[in-house]
């Protein structure tokens, strides 16, 4: 791997923790002009290519069968998050708008599909032209920063410099993507290592990227913390390749993990085109999930370490008399297959692929112990932000602001409310409720999934006679979706159906 360093920024004289001089007088600037006073806090944790069974909040709302893929017991486990979900809601069916980091990045942080955003594809960059929920949020007088990867300013891997900087006015540990475990880090600079490098280099002066990252959002919450402030941390792990630092590494490693069920023979010989890949994400066999235990063991000792991450910040929280007054999110961009359905990584329309983990804590507004069946896409995400902040907007999102769902009294909230994800270009659409999935492909038939009956997608309904209502109901209201959102997919013919 190179090895680029990057010069630490210039700090201001008399501003603690590295606080860039224009991004403090731009802040000074808006402060003076907007009342302040009393406006909720946001701190959103972004963790990249995460199953959403991993976490044991997901766990206890699943069927042993469906919280346990890899084995009984074989998961990691989450007290930090599960601390927000207990103390807030979580959300069962929350998909990103396309399984891809690019896309579903853009996506959030704007409120629109991906097609809108300037950035459809991985390693685009995001548009100039449209609002992110960072823009509006300092316009209202919020400190916002940025720390992590970004993943929306073209495929370089491990540069800082990113001169667009999407409102988030502190973006000095804003990086361009890329999944070093490791920095290494002197007193001016600091560079992304893989771990046989990092072995060489001085141990006081490596630092593991989720370390790295936590420490620096730390920082800046500590610059912030007596005004209204802004801070997503986008931490890259735990996408490949499946590094964790100890002792993370070895938290799992002594678990008896078994082969998923849809990885039998006799599922990957009937799964449809869309889920076949002949490169990397497909797995062959027993042999090479054998071979991949170990990963499996660094994915879920990955996931610790990120919670161990996320309760240093609710203790600072805590620490700061902050809690009651500040939202916090945890969220992914996508989720990994990780054997299911033969299958590593993203990128098609299952469950573990498409499906992330969505959990919210907003004290006093956000009754604990919430559970929102409801199905969203993250286009819903800065539209319903912005809805519990009681930050009004002139913008108009492709995403609806659901926050009613989560400040309303009721414990469980469900609905059949129908959206729609795709794959970037439109190759194949998706239309989901809490229960239904349709997934209609470019050279596949329609498949329709029973989420309920059949939670590891595995048997087609769309051409059972008990469901075609619910297959006709599923594809008008994804057609109209598509053509409302001026979705790519509909400009490729697909001869399987009639519309």
């Amino acid at each position: 791997m190179n090895i680029t360093f990057f010069k630490i920024p210039t700090i201001c004289i008399g501003v603690s923790l590295f606080f860039s001089c224009n991004a403090q007088k731009q802040n000074n600037k808006t402060l003076n002009n907007i009342d302040t006073k009393d406006k909720p806090n946001l701190i959103i944790i972004h963790t990249d290519e995460h199953n959403f069974r991993t976490l044991s909040c997901y766990q206890k709302l699943l069927s042993e069968d469906q919280a346990f893929v890899w084995g009984k017991g074989n998961n990691s486990k989450t007290p930090n998050i599960d601390k927000l979900a207990n103390q807030g809601a979580i959300s069962t069916s929350y998909y990103a708008s396309s399984p891809v980091c690019t896309p579903s990045r853009a996506s959030f942080v704007t409120g629109l599909y991906p097609q809108a955003t300037g950035a459809p594809k991985n390693g685009m960059f995001i548009s100039k032209n449209v609002s992110t929920f960072a823009t509006i949020l300092r316009d209202q007088g919020y400190a916002t920063s940025y720390v992590g990867k970004w993943h929306l300013a073209g495929h370089e891997k491990y540069q800082f410099n990113i001169k667009y900087k999407a409102g988030f006015e502190d973006n000095r540990y804003m990086m361009t993507g890329g999944h070093a475990p490791y920095f290494h880090v002197t007193d001016d600079a600091f560079s992304g290592v893989n771990e046989k490098r990092a072995k060489n280099l001085p141990q006081n002066q490596i630092v593991h990227a989720t370390d790295f990252f936590t420490n620096k959002t730390l920082e800046i919450l500590e610059r912030d913390k007596d005004k209204p402030f802004a801070i997503m941390l986008s931490i890259p792990d735990p996408h490949t390749p499946d590094v964790a630092k100890p002792p993370y590494d070895k938290m799992y490693a002594d678990l008896e993990f078994k082969a998923p069920k849809t990885m039998a023979p006799k599922y990957v010989a009937i799964k449809p085109s869309w889920a076949t890949d002949t490169g990397k994400n497909e797995t062959i066999g027993k042999k090479s999930f054998e071979n991949d235990k170990k990963s499996l063991a660094n994915y879920l000792g990955m996931v610790s370490h990120i919670d161990d991450s996320v309760g240093r910040i609710l203790d600072y929280l805590d620490a700061n008399n902050l809690t009651q007054k500040t939202i916090v999110v945890f969220t992914s961009d996508h989720g990994d297959m990780f054997f299911e359905h033969n299958r590593r990584n993203k990128s098609v329309p299952y469950e573990a692929s498409a499906r992330v983990p969505f959990v919210i804590r907003y004290p006093n507004k956000i009754p604990a112990g919430k559970i929102i069946n409801t199905a969203y896409t993250n286009v819903d995400f800065t539209p319903t932000v912005l809805g519990l902040m009681d930050v009004n907007s002139n913008i108009k999102f492709h995403g609806l602001d659901t926050s009613e769902d989560f400040v309303n009294s009721k414990k469980v909230v469900d609905s059949d409310r129908i959206t729609y994800y795709a794959k970037s270009g439109g190759w194949w659409v998706v239309a989901v409720n809490d229960r239904y999935k349709l997934v209609i492909d470019k050279n596949e038939k329609p498949y329709l999934f029973d989420l309920e009956k059949d939670p590891d997608e595995l048997v087609n309904f769309y051409y059972d006679k008990a469901y075609s209502s619910i297959a006709k109901m599923m594809q008008t209201e994804l057609f109209k979706q598509l053509r409302q959102y001026d979705e790519p997919g509909l400009k490729i013919k697909r001869p399987f159906i009639t519309e």
